[in-house]
């Protein structure tokens, strides 16, 4: 009997291992291309800070990201650190129908012949490792696997040909979608507040890379390890830099804002306990878990009850 739960335990110890190192793996999956910089926004202790990524290393940098900074002599073990939400954006958008193959038919209906920005909350973004809520009221929850532009400085009136110059980098993104409350016939919403913006409706990360071009890059998305979504960026009706131009015209972008390019092709549900990764060509994966709102995860930390005193 010993004997058998020792093994036992020794099994569990080691599917946890495989597990860990999986998902470790994808952080530091995606090797950095010539002349790209990969940054990420981290949690040391109670410090929040950025960092230069050099591969399964973290180095801190002091200043501003987006104004003026400097490499310390700071380190970490990318493991060691935790990753959060690429930058703490003021603005967040999202594109709508900004692949063909999202859309129904053969022609791009009119409206989608310029671009159709809409607002995501803020509140709505979730970092890598962080858990989709499927919200009552909606359990028709889809994944969107979108290519994630930062803003880099103040942009307003940019033209389409200056506009990469207000770009800081790109990153992955998950546009999770509740589909009653945005596309029932009878019951949907006025607007997409919360059918596209509710809590955890925004994962985005885990880096930011700079040097990319955003107009050819390799995009997949995995359900519990089964590719559902893959297409090239190449195909965005409306590219990078008109997206931003046409944004800046009527909003005035800040630094750290994020702009969710669209997503291609079909969608589907999303259950409890489903693992999604959104993986882009040289920016890593982009992993979450999925649960009912209030359902405990395992391995997510929580607030200790204290034990009442007999």
């Amino acid at each position: 009997m010993h004997r058998r739960t020792s093994m036992f335990q020794l099994f569990k110890l080691s599917t946890m291992f495989v597990v860990f190192s999986l998902a470790f793996q994808g952080l530091t999956r995606a090797e950095e291309a010539p002349g790209t910089k990969k940054f990420a926004r981290i949690k040391v202790g109670d410090k929040t800070t950025f960092a230069i990524v050099e591969g399964d290393q973290v180095r801190e940098i002091k200043g501003n990201l987006f104004r003026k900074w400097e490499e310390t002599d700071t380190t970490h073990a990318l493991s060691d650190v935790k990753i959060l939400v690429p930058t703490s954006a003021r603005h967040v958008f999202a594109m709508a129908g900004n692949y063909k193959s999202h859309l129904a038919g053969a022609e791009v209906p009119k409206k989608f012949q310029i671009p159709q920005p809409f607002f995501k909350s803020p509140s709505s973004l979730l970092p890598e490792g962080g858990v989709i809520r499927i919200p009552p009221g909606d359990e028709n929850v889809h994944y969107e696997a979108e290519l994630v532009v930062v803003i880099g400085k103040r942009a307003k009136n940019v033209p389409v040909e200056k506009a990469m110059d207000y770009v800081f980098g790109l990153t992955c993104g998950n546009d999770v979608s509740a589909r009653t409350w945005q596309n029932d016939a009878e019951t949907k919403d006025v607007q997409w507040w919360r059918g596209k913006g509710a809590d955890t409706f925004g994962p985005c990360g885990p880096f930011i890379v700079q040097g990319l071009d955003p107009s050819n890059l390799k995009m997949t998305l995995r359900l519990n390890g089964e590719v559902r979504q893959e297409e090239n960026t190449s195909q965005l009706l409306h590219d990078v830099p008109s997206t931003v131009s046409f944004i800046s015209k009527h909003v005035t972008l800040l630094p750290g804002d994020l702009i969710f390019t669209g997503t291609p092709g079909k969608t589907d549900r999303m259950k409890s306990g489903d693992v999604v990764e959104v993986e882009i060509e040289g920016i890593g994966i982009l992993r979450n878990t999925v649960a009912k709102k209030g359902e405990r995860v395992k391995g997510e930390k929580g607030k200790k009850r204290k034990r009442k005193k007999d």
